[in-house]
């Protein structure tokens, strides 16, 4: 059985994930909060990205699979945002991703190929008003990606999701009435909001070695919305 640590994996997409590979993997979650996890077949670690240091300690000496979920989503005018809205965005979704994977490398390169899985935004493709912050801080995980990627080649495979607005707490502001959901809905192609098993199917195909010839691509799991023209 694959070990695989999943960082912030007790809501969300992550817990979806968690869902889906228990059964065939040795899965471990580090996140804030053990809520919502009882009753799963995984390993729990207290772990805040933002502020602690991984004890890697007491994990596996091999991690074949790593999947950092924490991120953020403020969306607002540019010239009303401080600088220090940056940089929280750029602490949550990039240093302190970096910091997590700077860690575990001794158990990444243990694995025979390790696969890391990160998540971007559509956004950073697209070019949305009022996503300056999240949008530079989702871009550098795409460049620092593909850098990773080509620097590990072939030891440890490194692959980015970039969703769409996807039905998770995270959004829940944007999606909180009927007629935000299907403002949004039909913004999309697909004419849906995503949900966490979208993006969780995804990211599972990117930890298992079916997708093994597969390393430093930017997967746009988004309803069609960076690719495809909205019908009128």
């Amino acid at each position: 059985m694959k070990n695989i640590l999943i960082i912030g994996g007790s809501y969300g997409i992550g817990l979806e994930l968690a869902k889906e590979l228990q059964t065939e993997n040795n899965v471990f979650i580090a996140s804030r909060t053990n809520e919502n996890l009882s009753g799963l077949d995984i390993t729990y670690i207290p772990f805040d990205a933002t502020t602690d240091t991984l004890d890697t300690s007491i994990l596996p000496a091999v991690i074949d699979g790593l999947i950092y979920c924490p991120g953020s989503i403020n969306l607002r005018p540019f010239r009303g945002l401080k600088l220090e809205t940056f940089e929280s965005d750029m602490n949550i979704n990039f240093f302190s991703m970096v910091k997590v994977i700077q860690n575990l490398l001794p158990q990444l390169t243990a694995s025979e190929q390790a696969s890391i899985v990160l998540f971007s935004s559509v956004a950073v493709k697209m070019g949305m008003p009022f996503h300056t912050s999240v949008s530079a801080s989702k871009g550098a995980i795409e460049g620092f990606a593909k850098a990773l990627a080509a620097e590990y080649a072939p030891k440890i495979r490194v692959n980015v999701i970039a969703p769409s607005l996807t039905d998770t707490p995270l959004a829940e502001k944007f999606l909180s009435n009927e007629e935000k959901r299907e403002k949004s809905a039909q913004r999309h192609p697909l004419k849906r909001v995503g949900t966490t098993g979208d993006i969780a199917q995804m990211a599972s195909f990117l930890l298992n070695e079916k997708s093994s010839w597969i390393s430093g691509q930017i997967f746009h799991v988004d309803g069609g919305m960076s690719t495809l023209l909205v019908n009128s």
